[in-house]
């Protein structure tokens, strides 16, 4: 079951409104009324995403990735400000549980630089089973088949969010 939270998160599932975070192969969809209800799917996302996993977090400028990425580190105990890494491109919060690493490639043009970046800071989050989240993960030019991922962007005066399991990798 979804933990409850001060801010009730608008779930429009094509499935059962069960409110669990069960995976199945269309993904889950979220309207999200304010960047409060982004922060809040941030929260629910860092309990229910296995230890280790890397989340790409696609969608316009404006679309909530920070405040997603703010609800994340609320949930895993950093107590310090989260702004976007765009000019640092990596941002680490050793002092969540799990650890999280924050990536925004935004200003990586070439995807040689980005997938550079994203390699050195996946094996140093991997060692730790710190939650990685990455913004503008279009900038790779890697395939990466064991991520999460989640699209946000603008629907009228919201947000809408769909999150997107790792594919499974045949044997």
């Amino acid at each position: 079951m979804l933990p409850k939270t001060n801010v009730e998160l608008n779930l429009c599932r094509d499935a059962e409104a069960s409110g669990s975070l069960e995976m199945d192969s269309t993904g889950h969809v979220w309207a999200l009324e304010t960047l409060e209800t982004t922060k809040a799917l941030g929260r629910l996302l860092a309990q229910q995403l296995p230890s280790g996993s890397i989340l790409l977090l696609s969608g316009p400028l404006g679309a909530g990735k920070t405040s997603l990425v703010q609800g994340l580190a609320e949930a895993l105990g950093v107590r310090e400000p989260i702004t976007s890494p765009t000019f640092a491109l990596a941002q680490h919060y050793p002092q969540g549980t799990p650890q999280l690493v924050h990536l925004d490639l935004y200003r990586l043009e070439q995807p040689a630089s980005a997938d550079e970046l994203f390699l050195q800071e996946e094996e140093e989050a991997r060692a730790s089973m710190a939650l990685m989240a990455v913004e503008w993960p279009e900038r790779l030019g890697l395939n990466l088949p064991e991520a999460w991922r989640l699209e946000l962007r603008h629907q009228d005066e919201g947000r809408l969010a769909q999150l997107t399991p790792p594919r499974k990798l045949s044997t």
